[in-house]
């Protein structure tokens, strides 16, 4: 991959787009709701089932849903508008969230506790996927697109760092519940500032009905960056539960979260450097190129012998994690029409969940009958498997994503 040099714009021209900085604080202060409530749900339902079993059941039973439901809700922003359909969903889901508090508190049964924490899941607002819908409309070129993906990728590698350790602070100094009831409010607040500026207003309701051709997955060419991006969750996955099994093996187990971070502080300089420049080729080439590149870098830790040397690994493959995130938003755009961009970019989400939740289960049971080096060495080899399937379809996915799309209704 080449790159043009010659382009001027900044990350601080992305900045000066109107309304950019009420945009991306908002939404950043919203989606750190989805950085701490995992971790406050499954505390709270520990403490109050005394439990870890039923806390995992109760998380698994939130992400689940969260996934399965996450078309359903882009499709209701679409077609309502943002700025209802988020504030609807923001308030049930801080209510949800409330109630799910309070049933800790008063001791109620566990099956009552995974059925709230499932409902969670499902009323969850789509921050993420809405705020790219409306960089797209504010970006003047696709360079400054590029950026303001980049920027806004690396923003929430930063929140979903800080929101463990804001949970850990607030049990810490409080309790488990107190971090759910805090959660709700910052899910609740951040919506509400996010849907009520004026950029998301101006995206109303589809004004004529969507045809069932329109769909995201009825695009040529869509199919195949899920399959690219489903790859690149399942390392994510893979990632998540080696790691800790080998720290514990070879350090401790808190050293776990210093190599995911190092992943997570890769990944953010990887994306802006991404960003800044103007590549010559297409983003075909691109996703097909980085997703190989973090599925072969992956399969490295299965030689890694020591902690050190892992996480040079996991540094190397947060270079190409934001990277290909990015790309898989642009060939989102580029391959689908404005009114159903929310659910083509919700789509991308959806199969790095996807991957990730196979690759922690698949890791999981390789770490417990043999080795960590064995669940990574599977993990990059289901990945290289993924982006070889979608390389096969390269020429056409670069055809479709540099087809004119005709102008929405």
């Amino acid at each position: 991959m080449t790159a043009r040099t010659g382009e001027r714009e900044s990350y601080l021209d992305v900045l000066r787009l109107p309304h950019a900085l009420r945009l991306m604080g908002s939404a950043l202060l919203g989606r750190l709701s989805y950085a701490t409530v995992g971790l406050s749900l499954l505390l709270s339902v520990q403490a109050a089932s005394g439990s870890f079993a039923v806390a995992g059941a109760a998380t698994g039973a939130f992400g689940i849903v969260n996934v399965l439901a996450s078309p359903w809700r882009a499709r209701a922003v679409d077609h309502f508008g943002p700025t209802h359909a988020l504030i609807v969903m923001a308030v049930v889901f801080s209510a949800v969230l409330t109630a799910t508090g309070f049933a800790c508190l008063a001791d109620a049964p566990d099956a009552a506790l995974v059925a709230l924490s499932a409902a969670v899941g499902l009323f969850a607002p789509p921050l993420g996927s809405t705020m790219r819908v409306i960089w797209s409309t504010l970006a003047p070129n696709q360079r400054i697109l590029t950026r303001a993906y980049s920027l806004d990728a690396v923003s929430e590698e930063v929140v979903f760092t800080t929101g463990p350790l804001l949970v850990g602070l607030l049990v810490l100094v409080a309790s488990p519940v107190v971090a759910l009831f805090t959660t709700a409010v910052v899910a609740l607040v951040g919506t509400v500032l996010f849907a009520t500026a004026p950029a998301v207003r101006a995206r109303g309701p589809m004004r004529e009905p969507r045809q069932a051709h329109q769909r995201p997955l009825r695009q040529r060419g869509f199919a195949i960056v899920l399959i690219a991006l489903v790859g690149i969750g399942v390392v994510l996955g893979t990632v998540e539960t080696a790691v800790p099994a080998f720290t514990t093996e070879h350090a401790s187990a808190a050293v776990a979260g210093i190599l995911l971070a190092v992943m997570s502080a890769g990944s953010g300089v990887a994306g802006l450097l991404y960003g800044r420049r103007s590549w010559g080729s297409s983003l075909a080439v691109r996703l097909i190129g980085l997703s190989t590149a973090l599925a072969i870098v992956s399969g490295l830790a299965a030689f890694a012998p020591t902690t050190v040397v892992l996480g040079v690994i996991l540094l190397g493959v947060g270079v190409f994690l934001a990277p290909s995130m990015i790309t898989g938003y642009l060939l989102a755009d580029a391959l689908t029409e404005e009114s159903v961009r929310t659910e083509a970019s919700t789509w991308i989400n959806t199969a790095v969940n996807a991957g990730a939740a196979v690759g922690a289960a698949l890791a999981g049971v390789l770490v417990d009958r043999t080795t960590t080096s064995v669940a990574f060495a599977v993990g990059a080899g289901i990945a290289v498997a993924a982006t070889i399937v979608a390389g096969t379809r390269i020429r056409m996915l670069r055809e479709a994503s540099t087809a004119e799309r005709p102008a929405s209704a």
